[in-house]
C-alpha cells in the first residue's frame, strides 16, 4: 500500500467514527481510531476545512455542511431513478428505442438508469457512464435548462472536444442550441457522442422547479426522421413531465 494509499484510508478511518457517534472531543478521535496525536490533529485541521467535520464551541467534532450537500444530491438520484424506472420501462414498450436517465455531475452528466432491452444495438450509454454536459442531446437537455449565470459560467470555461462527427464544436453553435432547446422544451442530437445515433431528450425538474435530471430516447439515426421525431417528442415530453410531478414541480 502506497503512502497516499494509507493517507486515504487513515483519513476514512476517522470519518467513519462519526456513524456511531454524532459527536468526538480530539481525545476520543485518537483512542478510538489509534491514528497517533500530530496526523490526527492534521487530518482533523483539514477536514474542518474542507467542511467534512465543524468544530463546535465545546471543542467536539460533528460531520459538516458539506456532508448534508452530499447526502442531498445522493437521496435526489435515489428519489428520481425510483420514481422514473417505472415511466422509462412503459416509454420503452411503446417506442422500443433506449431510454436513458441522466443526473448532473459538475461539468458532466452521468447516466444512472438505462431500459434497452428491445433495442437491439448497443449505444453509447451505460449505467455510471459519463459525458460533456455539452455533447448528446441528453446532457444537454440539463445543460439549457440551468440558471442563466451557471450556463454563462460553464460555456466560458469549457474546451468543445469532439466524440463523433456530429459533436458540436463552436460555441456559438452550442448556444444557439440551448436557446433552442429552452423555447422547445426538448433537445435533439444526431451523431454527437456514437456516429449514426440520434437522441432526443427533456429534463426533468424537482419541487423547487430546478432541473436535477434528464431523460432521453436514443437509437438509430435512420429511426429519427422528421414524423417520428414528432412522435418520440410527444411521448417523452409526457413521460418526463410526469416524473417532474410526481418530483414535487408545480408546473406540471
Amino acid at each position: 500500500m502506497t503512502n497516499k494509499n494509507k493517507t486515504v484510508v487513515r483519513s476514512m478511518d476517522i470519518l467513519n467514527l462519526f456513524i456511531d457517534h454524532t459527536e468526538l472531543s480530539f481525545q476520543e478521535v485518537i483512542e478510538l481510531s489509534g491514528i497517533p496525536k500530530t496526523t490526527a490533529f492534521r487530518m482533523l485541521k483539514s477536514f474542518e476545512e474542507m467542511e467534512f467535520l465543524e468544530k463546535g464551541t465545546d471543542a467536539k467534532y460533528r460531520l459538516g455542511i458539506l456532508f448534508l450537500k452530499f447526502g442531498h444530491l445522493v437521496s435526489i438520484r435515489l428519489d428520481v431513478r425510483k420514481i422514473a424506472y417505472p415511466i422509462m420501462n412503459e416509454l420503452h414498450n411503446d417506442v422500443e428505442e433506449a431510454i436513458n436517465l441522466i443526473v448532473r455531475d459538475g461539468n458532466e452528466a452521468m447516466y444512472i438508469e438505462k431500459v434497452d432491452t428491445k433495442q437491439k444495438v448497443r449505444l453509447y450509454t451505460a449505467i455510471g457512464r459519463k459525458s460533456p454536459l455539452y455533447a448528446g442531446a441528453c446532457s444537454r437537455a440539463i445543460l439549457s435548462f440551468l440558471p442563466d449565470a451557471e450556463i454563462k459560467e460553464y460555456l466560458e470555461s469549457i474546451n468543445l472536444e469532439s466524440f463523433a462527427m456530429g459533436t458540436i464544436t463552436d460555441i456559438e453553435k452550442l448556444y444557439e442550441t440551448v436557446v433552442q432547446a429552452r423555447e422547445l422544451g426538448h433537445t435533439i442530437s444526431h451523431s454527437e457522442l456514437e456516429n449514426h445515433t440520434s437522441a432526443i431528450a427533456a429534463p426533468i425538474f424537482d419541487h423547487k422547479g430546478e432541473v436535477i435530471a434528464a431523460m432521453s430516447i436514443a437509437g438509430l439515426a435512420t429511426n429519427y426522421q422528421e414524423e417520428n421525431v414528432e412522435i418520440f417528442v410527444e411521448k417523452l415530453k409526457k413521460a418526463t413531465a410526469e416524473i417532474s410531478k410526481q418530483m414535487g414541480c408545480k408546473q406540471f
